[in-house]
């Protein structure tokens, strides 16, 4: 019982039942109300919405990963190439603008955005653990909450490196 209690409490299926002509809108309230919730488990059965939230999470981690990758061949590049290459102009600067561009998107659209702090699972051990009963969707997309601290802290602080490699890459060049 108490098992059955703790899932009840950690996961919440937006279930997908058509009673009038709003039922969309119902389940994109249901979720936004389980993501603000902090629900670490969510089932989402309706299959446009879920298609949606995973699209929405993975442009996100597409941003996050973009980042963080092109922050660091900004900052290695320089330290692994020759110095008779001008890496710096021609691959590292354009590296760094990426970097700190795609932390600036994500910053703006996901950083505040309660579905950020969620990842879609395909692991069938922790779906089976889940033990949610009575889905009418064979394939629903289910949400984990993840924290997500230590990403943000990463693709932020390289960013920050890298929108200062590009300053004092500009500083040499107009000084040179």
């Amino acid at each position: 019982m108490d098992e059955e209690v703790r899932t009840r409490e950690e996961t919440r299926v937006i279930r997908e039942v058509y009673s009038d002509e709003n039922s969309t809108d119902n389940f994109e309230l249901e979720l936004e109300g389980a993501l603000e919730a902090g629900v670490k488990y969510i089932v989402i059965e309706p299959t446009k919405l879920g298609e949606e939230t995973n699209r929405w999470i993975r442009v996100g981690n597409c941003l996050h990963k973009t980042s963080v990758l092109s922050g660091l061949a900004a900052l290695l590049l320089p330290q692994l190439l020759p110095d008779s290459i001008p890496v710096g102009l021609y691959l590292s600067v354009p590296s760094a603008m990426m970097c700190t561009g795609c932390a600036t998107l994500y910053g703006i659209s996901w950083q505040f955005d309660p579905c950020c702090k969620y990842q879609v699972t395909t692991d069938s051990r922790e779906l089976s653990r889940l033990n949610v009963r009575n889905l009418t969707n064979p394939s629903p997309v289910v949400l984990v909450r993840k924290d997500d601290k230590y990403r943000k802290w990463l693709h932020n602080g390289m960013a920050i490196l890298c929108a200062l490699y590009i300053a004092k890459t500009f500083e040499h060049v107009l000084h040179s």
